[in-house]
């Protein structure tokens, strides 16, 4: 299901007003550092696996439960990278308008897990691992910029700084 039922709960009660959600990013890799992405069936883009935190859900295991939904994968958050809210509002084709808190993972194969992407549901047309040198066009504009920051992330995990990001007056740090 592409809403969630809580939220469709709570537009039966506040209508298209604007609605701040929680949301999660899973940026998964396999042995070859191939990155797993899906094509998402309301815009035709290809992109990360994302979603809504269920009211009471930890973060990392919407993650972990958003990949194998979305691409039947096992995985688990290994790190936070970054807490970074929307600074604009959305306005979906149906008249509702949210804002979204993205808490973006960092996932690996769940050790004996399943690691053969498949569509697991409606919200996603095709999936499967990518070169992140050969990328799959369209790709959503929100991936090329949570993909900057996961790069970002990496690279300095590798110095051995693994800091999450946050956004402060109005920078990324």
């Amino acid at each position: 299901m592409a809403t969630p039922q809580f939220v469709l709960d709570l537009r039966k009660k506040i209508g298209h007003d604007l609605l701040w959600l929680h949301g999660v990013t899973a940026c998964v890799f396999d042995e070859q550092d191939r990155i797993l992405l899906g094509r998402r069936t309301d815009t035709g883009e290809w992109a990360m696996v994302y979603g809504i935190i269920d009211p009471g859900e930890q973060p990392a295991d919407a993650a972990a439960r958003e990949v194998k939904e979305e691409t039947g994968v096992d995985v688990i958050a290994t790190d936070l990278v970054s807490v970074v809210s929307e600074t604009k509002s959305k306005t979906y084709a149906n008249g509702d308008n949210v804002q979204y808190m993205d808490h973006s993972f960092l996932c690996a194969l769940k050790p004996g897990g399943n690691a053969e992407p498949f569509v697991g549901d409606d919200e996603s047309l095709n999936v499967g691992w990518f070169d992140m040198d050969n990328l799959p066009t369209p790709l959503a504009q929100s991936t090329v910029e949570r993909l900057a920051i996961f790069r970002r992330y990496i690279e300095g995990k590798q110095r051995g700084d693994a800091h999450a990001f946050f956004v402060t007056a109005g920078q990324l740090h």
